[in-house]
């Protein structure tokens, strides 16, 4: 099997963790909390949005350029634990666990890079 190939049926085979993840400043101490269902798949995506100047996020694709790529720390803070429970809320307990980790590392105001939400 080629590599490529190879690469690919690895990519396929892996299981996504909702969780969340943190997108921290080291200079200037900003840093962007949020949750996904695929918390690895989406701190990657953040990270090449970044490298290719195409980020939506204007204060931290500004910060990016102001203060390069190693001034930036990207992780995973934690994963949900999967459950056969029914009656379990993944998306409701995502929810809560960034609210958690939102009161654990500074990311609001000045600190912050959250953008307003949008309503539809």
């Amino acid at each position: 099997m080629t590599h490529r190939k190879e690469l690919k049926r690895q990519y396929l085979e892996t299981t996504t963790r909702a969780g969340v993840y943190a997108i921290r400043n080291r200079i200037t101490g900003r840093a962007l909390i949020a949750g996904s269902t695929n918390a690895q798949g989406t701190l990657n995506r953040h990270h090449f949005e970044l490298r290719h100047g195409q980020h939506r996020n204007a204060q931290l694709a500004l910060d990016w350029r102001a203060h390069g790529e190693a001034s930036f720390l990207f992780e995973v803070l934690d994963l949900l634990k999967p459950s056969d429970d029914p009656a379990f809320d993944a998306a409701q307990e995502l929810e809560m666990l960034v609210g958690l980790w939102r009161q654990e590392i500074p990311c609001q105001g000045e600190l912050g890079y959250d953008q307003p939400k949008r309503h539809a």
